[in-house]
């Protein structure tokens, strides 16, 4: 009688490349991937007689492919499975506590800009009891939702540079649909000074060229803000 002999599992490299962990994620998308799958992609590599995605089946069956419950062995134990040295257990225990914190991390709120107040109550941690000036700028989407803060300059008690090349270099490169402009004055002096209109109305200009309005220009101090839209010089 003859002796029937199991054929040994195939390499990930002689299956069909729709159906290979990495190509399939890049074909498919994420979703389409089981988690043995996701696993594979992790170790990178098996044995000599197990793809990766073998050595994953096997260490999903070990704890009742319960996600949670892979999620609570060490490295030491992650080991004690062919085909796992530390390496690779290290790999599989720092992804899976990444989706543990993103599970408890709240979602981040974007703020939404309906007014000069709201530019006052976001910016007011970064630039309260300042000694010195700073200028900010903060980039705006199409909804008129907080895409990012930037600071432009850090000078003396007297003033600060604004370089409006570095500003639109900014608004650009983050695709920004409009700026918001953020200045303080540690002295409290909230009228703003020949230098803020002309700097605020060449802005304002270039602007109008790169379809990047300037929305508003906020002179902040500690207890009170002066904001060139509300006093429609903008």
């Amino acid at each position: 009688m003859s002796t029937v002999y199991a054929a040994a599992p195939l390499s990930i490299k002689s299956w069909a490349e729709e159906d290979r962990p990495r190509e399939k994620l890049l074909l498919k998308g994420r979703a389409a991937l089981s988690d043995a799958e996701l696993i594979g992609i992790l170790i990178g590599s098996g044995t000599a007689k197990l793809s990766a995605v073998d050595v994953a089946k096997l260490i999903l069956q070990a704890v009742d492919n319960d996600l949670n419950a892979l999620a609570r062995l060490t490295v030491k134990e992650l080991q004690k499975h062919k085909g796992i040295g530390e390496a690779k257990a290290i790999s599989i225990v720092a992804a899976l506590e990444l989706g543990r914190r993103r599970k408890e991390a709240a979602p981040t709120v974007k703020t939404r800009i309906t007014c000069s107040t709201d530019i006052y109550e976001y910016i007011r941690p970064h630039l309260l009891d300042l000694p010195h000036e700073e200028f900010w700028i903060i980039l705006l989407n199409r909804a008129n939702t907080i895409m990012k803060k930037i600071q432009i300059s850090s000078g003396g008690v007297a003033g600060t540079v604004a370089d409006p090349k570095l500003i639109f270099k900014h608004a650009l490169e983050n695709l920004a649909s409009a700026i918001i402009l953020v200045h303080n004055h540690p002295s409290g002096q909230l009228k703003p000074s020949a230098a803020d209109i002309s700097l605020t109305k060449k802005l304002q200009e270039a602007g109008k060229v790169l379809d990047l309005p300037i929305l508003d220009h906020l002179i902040f101090t500690d207890s009170s803000y002066y904001s060139f839209a509300d006093e429609d010089l903008l």
